[in-house]
């Protein structure tokens, strides 16, 4: 069963569909056909492709067929290949991916013209580091946690004023 989920979500249009199926569950060929640049052949297609690996269900509505993800096999397929000591670090490097990912409200740019040595030196010194982080420095432990430091009282703006 997991070579036909592997199969099934190694193609980009079969995601495709279930990722349409994610945000509205239920649809027929027809919208589906109208969310994806390929005739409907080609849609029924790959749904097959879908329904063989149970990743799709369909129920028949009158005359229309509706068609619904269905995450179990991908969870099967995580349960197996993800144990659970190595689930919580899976779900943190995917949760660091996210906010990664997740567009800037600011972004800043500044060339420095210095070696690569002393740039390296420089953002992962703590104490240097603690100079452009408005006086914040961050401390790595052996546990899954980062101690955060910072140098002024609650509710006081780091230049004094409030």
């Amino acid at each position: 069963m997991d070579d036909d989920v592997f199969r099934a979500l190694a193609d980009p249009t079969r995601r495709s569909l279930l990722d349409e199926l994610f945000k509205e569950d239920g649809q027929t060929l027809s919208a589906l056909e109208e969310r994806l640049p390929m005739t409907r052949f080609g849609v029924m297609k790959h749904l097959k492709v879908l329904e063989e690996a149970h990743l799709v269900t369909t129920r028949k509505r009158g005359r229309e067929k509706l068609h619904f993800l269905n995450p179990v096999p991908i969870r099967l397929v995580h349960d197996r290949w993800v144990s659970k000591y190595a689930e919580p670090w899976a779900a943190a490097l995917s949760d660091l991916k996210d906010r990664m990912e997740t567009p800037m409200e600011k972004v800043f740019e500044i060339y420095i013209k210095t070696t690569p040595e002393r740039l390296w030196e420089a953002i992962t010194d703590g104490n240097i580091r603690a100079h452009y982080q408005f006086g914040m420095t961050a401390t790595l432990g052996v546990d899954p946690y980062v101690k955060v430091n910072h140098p002024a009282p609650p509710g006081e703006l780091l230049s004094g004023r409030r």
